[in-house]
């Protein structure tokens, strides 16, 4: 199986990925994309049955490492050496696997609303059967009130792309985070990281989940973005894109750095 991905901005720029959340797909990342391809060369991929993505195989289940070899294979299909990578909730632990699996090749990191661990296995694996057996139907009716604040009002195209998913590949993505837990494997982390929160997120609030992953990755930078839910880049776009683009000036702007 391989992943759907799209490309812009230069061609001989430095390389930064964009992974997505757990039911949304490259459209995620449309609001940094202008920014961010003005001075890099951007990836944006789909997970398995996200998108364009196909499904997995025969409905296999799916961990975060296997998400992040398959990120690899389009890197090196590309021709990418080293690269940074940004990520929202389950593309941020994807970005975190691949810190950990590639080291030399992960030139920073940016993790935004994201975890080292994602609650209890059970509460995934409750979702994945529920999707299995109904459809992402009941999980996308839920969606906008889990993703945003009350009063933001721009939620359902992004509902719509979890609506549009395949439940084979959203059920497998659920099992992935329920068997993710690299808590005591955050010093490893040896690329410059990045740490956005959603002040208001509800799934991955900053007490136990951003601060976590900023104390115990290796000079790791937290910001905490105010008025903003699980998807911090959507709701309030201008501030995490100021973020994500100072700390890709600091630390990746080719292969020299």
């Amino acid at each position: 199986m391989s992943l759907y991905y799209e490309a812009d901005g230069p061609r001989d720029a430095p390389v930064v990925v964009l992974g997505p959340s757990l039911g949304t797909t490259t459209g995620l990342w449309a609001p940094q994309l202008p920014a961010l391809t003005e001075r890099w060369r951007v990836l944006r991929y789909d997970l398995p049955g996200h998108g364009q993505s196909p499904p997995p195989d025969g409905g296999r289940t799916l961990t975060v490492d296997d998400l992040a070899a398959q990120v690899l294979e389009i890197l090196n299909a590309e021709g990418v050496a080293r690269f940074a990578h940004a990520g929202v909730s389950l593309g941020g632990a994807v970005g975190a696997a691949l810190a950990l699996i590639a080291p030399d090749r992960v030139a920073g990191l940016i993790l935004c609303c994201t975890s080292p661990r994602f609650g209890p296995p059970e509460r995934w694996r409750e979702r994945a059967a529920l999707v299995r057996r109904e459809g992402v139907g009941p999980v996308a009716d839920t969606a906008a009130a889990r993703w945003f604040t009350p009063g933001f009002t721009g939620a359902e195209p992004y509902v719509a792309m979890l609506r549009a998913a395949d439940p084979a590949g959203y059920a497998a993505c659920c099992d992935a985070l329920a068997a993710f837990d690299i808590t005591d494997r955050l010093a490893d982390i040896a690329a410059p990281t990045l740490v956005i929160a959603g002040a208001e997120d509800g799934p991955t609030p900053p007490a136990g989940h951003g601060d976590v992953l900023a104390a115990r990755i290796p000079a790791a930078e937290l910001v905490v973005v105010d008025g903003a839910g699980h998807l911090a880049n959507v709701e309030r776009p201008g501030p995490v894109t100021d973020a994500i683009v100072r700390h890709l000036e600091r630390t990746w702007k080719g292969l020299s750095a």
